[in-house]
């Protein structure tokens, strides 16, 4: 590694220790113009070695056993649907994912306050469908050209994404490992099947230790400032679509993936999003939107820690949303709170997800455009509500302007899966469902 990248990690370390309860102040101001790698080196391991402070106010552990044993009450099992009701559902599931990852994918990593000005641009703010591509473009607002495979009319299958290869992945490592997966075989799947620079931040770093044949327990945590980042979260939904209607089953599916990246709430938010999933397909249609949405959020919630950073936000988050029904005004507090964190952060975008499904109040449309709309990992937080809404409402209820262009079928960097249809993908999956709930249910 040469020094500018050390020195860009120990720096993303030093943040990343703060938002753990260390005291890295004394570290930091020995940082300087001129110093080596060698001595980057050496900060760097005394960072990792940093005591949580005294009076840290949070119990974040990022074992099984003792998040369960901070978690809150919750329902664990849940009535699964009938058969043909649970597979539109499951149908549902996989496109309403592809087409808010679609939606998001073209305006990744920007800005609410720039989308807004995108979107004003081309007349389609609020957003109600895909995003067009304008020409010209704001100049303070312009989409890569490569991204204009994801926008609207352009396209005729979903564009090749991480949100959607992972989703793949475990859908894969169920069917070729069983239900007793464990974190190696996910490990092992990576090495075999995914290129290496098709992934990103925690995972590439984690690949990396990986290749190098570092223990598993450091593979998660050597030199690797992003593992609370949102990585692992995108990972959740293979796993809770095997495990329908089974949270604390998706829960433990996406523990035993995201332990291989991530700690703490990097676990966590993959925890929340598998156990809300897997909750959203017990939910019927045409219940109360607004207490259906409170429910498969707190059941994602009852999954992971109560006394954790992420848990106290997604509440704090759903107080506001009693006290005001303008999502923008919701967005500003998130902003103020939360806005410090990175783009790719698990705790800021799953405010975001939370916000879409809150304000969306059932509605697919409103769910996935609110998401995208509030910027940082929009596809990412697209394809989490998307997912969700998918579940609740099935395939059959979703607006065919979302899901018709997208063709059945999907761009893949997972070698052998490029192509694949999404009515094939559902039909595995609520077959590998049978098997969980056999077990489990």
């Amino acid at each position: 590694m040469n020094r500018a990248s050390a020195l860009g990690l120990l720096k993303d370390e030093i943040a990343q220790c703060r938002e753990e309860g260390c005291d890295a102040a004394a570290i930091e101001a020995e940082i300087n113009e001129d110093i080596s790698l060698e001595q980057i080196e050496d900060l760097y391991d005394r960072l990792m070695a940093l005591p949580i402070q005294a009076g840290f106010p949070y119990e974040e552990p990022s074992d099984l056993e003792r998040i369960r044993a901070a978690r809150p009450t919750g329902p664990r099992t849940l009535p699964r649907p009938a058969d043909d009701a649970l597979a539109d559902k499951m149908l549902g599931a996989w496109l309403g994912r592809a087409a808010g990852c679609q939606l998001g994918k073209p305006v990744e990593g920007w800005h609410k306050n720039k989308i807004e000005i995108y979107l004003r641009a081309a007349g389609a703010y609020p957003l109600d469908d895909y995003i067009p591509w304008i020409d010209p473009m704001p100049e303070e607002a312009q989409i890569r050209p490569g991204h204009r495979i994801s926008t609207k009319g352009n396209f005729s299958q979903m564009a090749r994404d991480d949100d959607i290869d992972y989703t793949i992945f475990g859908l894969h490592i169920l069917e070729k490992h069983g239900l007793d997966f464990q974190t190696e075989h996910v490990g092992a799947g990576w090495l075999r099947l995914l290129p290496y620079h098709m992934v990103y931040t925690a995972e590439r770093v984690a690949y990396r230790n990986l290749v190098n044949e570092l223990p598993l327990p450091e593979v998660a945590v050597y030199r690797n400032p992003f593992r609370e980042w949102i990585g692992a979260q995108i990972r959740a939904d293979g796993w809770a679509y095997a495990a329908a209607a089974l949270p604390e089953v998706a829960a433990e599916f996406a523990w035993r993936d995201a332990s291989l990246s991530h700690v703490k709430n990097g676990i966590y938010g993959e925890m929340w999003a598998a156990a809300m999933i897997a909750a959203a397909f017990a939910e019927p249609p045409g219940v109360p939107a607004h207490d259906q949405i409170k429910r498969v959020i707190e059941t994602g919630l009852s999954e992971i820690p109560a006394n954790c950073r992420l848990a106290e936000a997604l509440h704090k988050l759903m107080a506001w949303r009693g006290e005001t029904d303008d999502w923008r005004a919701a967005w500003d507090r998130i902003d103020a709170e939360y806005g410090h964190y990175h783009w790719v952060h698990t705790i800021n975008n799953a405010l975001l997800v939370a916000l879409g499904l809150l304000y969306g109040e059932g509605d697919y449309t409103r769910s996935i455009s609110i998401a995208v709309m509030g910027g940082w990992d929009t596809d990412c937080n697209g394809a989490t509500a998307g997912s969700v809404m998918g579940a609740i409402l099935g395939a059959a209820n979703l607006p065919a302007r979302w899901i018709d262009p997208l063709g059945d079928t999907t761009g893949s960097a997972l070698i052998g899966f490029d192509g694949s249809k999404f009515s094939d993908l559902a039909r595995r999956s609520f077959e590998m469902s049978r098997q969980v709930t056999a077990r489990w249910g």
